[in-house]
């Protein structure tokens, strides 16, 4: 059982933090390396202690700027009844006391005290103090003006030249060196495996100078899932579902892991988003629910399971993109509530995720107008239209630095998205984005030309110097926090790749992958057909489109029942069609949607069901593959499930609990209408057995 303690470096309980300066020995290496120094010892950074245990790392820090994670160092604990140490892995045996925990590479020294109070569950870290620990400004100093732009973009590599890349090429690691990159994104396209994605991140960073790069990915779980192999974890409203912290946090970290495993070190999520519009289009299942303090408790309990790997968490899109009917893929959508109505409900989850200490927050390219009114001209059209969040200062600067407090780094949402480039271009948008108060431009379209317009205007003044150094000082403080920093002796690539095979998919992440499906699944109606006791020779009809994913529904219900016939259609059911199937004892229908079009009343799978309950007479037991809203257009279905997403742990969740081998716990994070508005199920409502 897992046990974590308190930990103190900066007294906010009167605890005092004591600090005693040790002094540096011996000259200047003539390899350049002026210092030694603990990584925790560093103002800026902070460390969870998870197990009793707390990693430090031995940096070395050289004269023209650059620190690096030192090779062959000793470890030592002065008190090793208090704790013991190998590689800087500080243990903490469970005794009362202090000791001193110190490293040395035989010319320079440091230490650390960390002190023991069971009785109090709290492990206080003394640090020590002096400028020999500013690091982030000794690198700062020696960065070029254009190293510390680069530090702020991290494009993507989906295709080079017409092709995936799932290799590292020459060009791309020029590219890396040439803009000095911080950081990269990854996508579905450049992760085939395993194996090979570890190969292409080891790549990259060997393609980096002086600073690890910050190597990125959007895995939410459930319908953003960019990983093509490992565990394919049902998504943030499934655990809305299940109404389990402790769920949500074990989700966490299995995906931390598997990231960490292969080298990615920054997952773009959990989505914080407050889903309380049916009619979104982009958030939906990707959001934890409608009840800002259901998604603030899942949420944090997701973000400390990927902290417990050293994975940094980004909480997404600030300042809500939950309220909004229209795809910011596309274009430009507009959330009219007063800060009053915002901090009760869409701020309220970041608000939190703030104070639990959330590495990043990424913008949502949505306008807020009674936050901020600013107008701009429309490089499309020449309309007037209103400053999204993304490129706010009044919203980045004014409302989440001074408002809300938060000292982490902003990521912009992708700057390639048509809310943005369409209506700004992508050299403007990159430097309003940095004007408001981003540190990190995402994806931004261009990278010569936005780097170049970045130039211009800190060459000129118009964004100021100091600006991008703040932003430079988040990011390498983001880095420090999760050991992204390039070592002196890397682990071979055997070993990285060798552990990654053994870490993604595991049998450990398979089992809370089955877990969370299982405990997801909500029973919205049954009028008593569920569980189903179908005999030997009775017919089951599944009916669905395969494009939906409704064949893995097909292929769940065979492992439980032989005499299955399948008609694969998207809308009504020919008479033919239908003549096969009459003779069903159950019809089991999956149906699919991802918008409000595609569940109206007049869509082709809403008029398949209907026809199936009216126009057949065996009972027809409905799954919502993806959206909980699909039953308000098949209300006198019989029996009607959902589960959130087309992963395929929730196929097998949900043919189990139609068959009655799970028996369903899950609670609607939602509330679902009827197309008048009234409400159809209430928020919290689900069956069970």
């Amino acid at each position: 059982m897992r046990k974590f303690f308190k930990m103190m470096m900066v007294s906010a309980l009167a605890l005092v933090l004591l600090v005693t300066g040790i002094p540096v020995s011996g000259a200047t290496a003539a390899t350049g390396i002026k210092d030694l120094v603990i990584d925790l010892n560093v103002p800026q950074v902070k460390r969870e202690v998870q197990d009793n245990q707390i990693q430090l790392n031995a940096l070395h820090v050289y004269e023209d700027g650059p620190f690096m994670k030192a090779s062959d160092v000793t470890w030592k604990s002065s008190n090793k009844n208090v704790a013991s140490v190998k590689d800087g892995l500080v243990t903490l045996s469970g005794h009362n006391g202090k000791t001193f925990i110190s490293v040395s590479d035989g010319t320079f020294t440091d230490r650390i005290a960390i002190q023991f109070k069971g009785n109090q569950e709290e492990i206080l870290v003394e640090k020590e103090q002096g400028a020999r620990y500013d690091l982030i400004a000794h690198a700062i100093k020696h960065m070029t003006m254009e190293e510390k732009v680069g530090q702020m973009l991290m494009p993507d590599f989906r295709s080079w030249k017409g092709k995936n890349v799932t290799v590292m090429n020459d060009e791309i690691a020029q590219v890396v060196k040439d803009y000095h990159l911080g950081g990269v994104i990854l996508f579905r396209e450049n992760t085939v495996n395993a194996d090979q994605t570890t190969k292409l991140v080891s790549a990259y960073q060997d393609a980096a100078e002086k600073y690890g790069l910050l190597i990125s990915i959007d895995q939410e779980g459930g319908i953003v899932t960019r990983l093509q192999t490992g565990t394919d974890f049902a998504g943030n409203m499934a655990l809305g579902a299940a109404r389990s912290e402790a769920l949500a946090e074990k989700v966490g970290k299995a995906i931390g892991e598997e990231l960490k495993a292969q080298g990615i070190n920054m997952n773009f999520g959990p989505v914080l988003d407050v889903n309380n519009n049916p009619d979104n289009p982009v958030i939906g299942v990707r959001s934890f629910g409608e009840d800002p303090e259901l998604v603030a408790k899942l949420g944090n309990a997701y973000i400390k399971g990927l902290h417990e790997t050293g994975t940094a968490a980004t909480a997404k899109h600030f300042p809500g993109h939950g309220d909004t009917a229209v795809d910011s893929h596309i274009g430009l959508n507009e959330v009219p509530h007063d800060k009053e109505r915002l901090k009760k409900v869409e701020l309220y989850p970041f608000q939190k995720a703030m104070d639990a200490g959330i590495d990043a927050i990424m913008t949502a390219h949505v306008t807020f107008p009674k936050i901020d009114n600013t107008k701009a001209i429309s490089k499309m059209d020449g309309s007037e239209i209103a400053v999204p969040a993304t490129l706010s200062y009044k919203v980045l600067t004014e409302l989440m630095r001074e408002e809300m407090g938060f000292n982490g780094v902003i990521v912009t949402d992708a700057m390639n998205m048509g809310a943005i480039t369409t209506h700004f271009g992508p050299v403007d948008a990159a430097i309003r984005a940095v004007q408001a108060g981003a540190d990190i431009l995402l994806m931004p379209v261009g990278i010569e030309a936005v780097a170049n317009g970045l130039y211009d205007k800190v060459n000129t003044g118009e964004i100021s110097i100091e600006r991008v150094e703040k932003s430079v000082e988040r990011i390498l403080t983001l880095k420090l926090n999760r050991g992204i920093v390039k070592a002196e002796k890397e682990v071979s690539l055997d070993e990285k790749v060798a552990n990654a095979l053994q870490v993604v998919g595991s049998p450990e992440h398979r089992a809370i992958e089955k877990e969370a499906a299982e405990k997801s699944i909500t029973l919205v109606k049954n009028n008593g057909v569920l569980p189903l006791k179908a005999a030997a020779g009775d017919k089951i009809a599944v009916v669905g489109y395969s494009g939906f994913y409704v064949d893995s529904l097909l292929a769940e219900v065979k492992k439980h029942h032989q005499n299955v016939t399948y008609i694969n259609t998207q809308t009504k059911l020919t008479a033919a069609q239908l003549d096969q199937i009459r003779d069903a004892k159950y019809i089991i229908v999956g149906t699919y949607t991802s918008s409000v079009g595609g569940r109206a009343p007049s869509a082709g799978q809403m008029l398949m069901t209907n026809q199936l309950i009216t126009e057949l007479d065996a009972p027809v037991i409905a799954v919502g593959i993806r959206n909980p809203y699909d039953v308000m257009s098949y209300q006198t279905v019989d029996a009607a499930l959902v589960q959130y997403g087309y992963r395929p742990a929730s196929f097998e969740a949900s043919a189990n609990t139609i068959f009655g081998k799970n028996s369903p716990t899950g609670k609607l994070p939602v509330t679902i209408y009827n197309h008048d508005g009234s409400v159809l199920y209430g928020f919290d409502h689900g069956l069970g057995y």
